[in-house]
């Protein structure tokens, strides 16, 4: 017992040399990193602090930051409800599934192959019409 309580007050000991703060000039960086839109006005440095400006134009103001925007063309994303469709009929048999598992499994293969030219067929003028600005 006496063992357990020189351990527990050897770690409270231990602990309480962590909780130290750091001084305040050691939290703060000496420098400023600023994006400014347009004409907007840099702000001055002062003795204690530079300030570094990046000026982008305005239309960049209210846009999503490159680091975050999807890239590469429309065709690599899909959407959500996409997938989502394309799950309902992952492990479908039998009639109108279009497998050759189970009886009458070939019977939706036309209306498969249907469906699949009037997806393309939307997909080539949603991507042929520019978008709206």
């Amino acid at each position: 017992m006496t063992r357990l309580m020189t351990l527990l007050a050897g770690a409270a000991i231990a602990g309480s040399g962590a909780a130290v703060s750091l001084p305040a000039q050691a939290q703060q960086s000496p420098l400023s990193e600023i994006i400014v839109y347009g004409t907007d006005p840099c702000p001055r440095s002062t003795d204690d602090q530079v300030v570094v400006c990046a000026r982008k134009p305005e239309s960049e103001r209210y846009r999503i930051p490159e680091k975050l925007r999807s890239s590469g063309p429309r065709q690599n994303s899909n959407s959500w409800a996409n997938r989502a469709r394309q799950l309902e009929t992952a492990g479908a048999t039998g009639i109108n599934s279009c497998s050759p598992v189970g009886p009458g499994g070939f019977t939706g293969c036309l209306t498969q192959v249907i469906n699949e030219a009037r997806q393309e067929r939307n997909q080539d003028t949603q991507d042929s019409t520019p978008p709206p600005q």
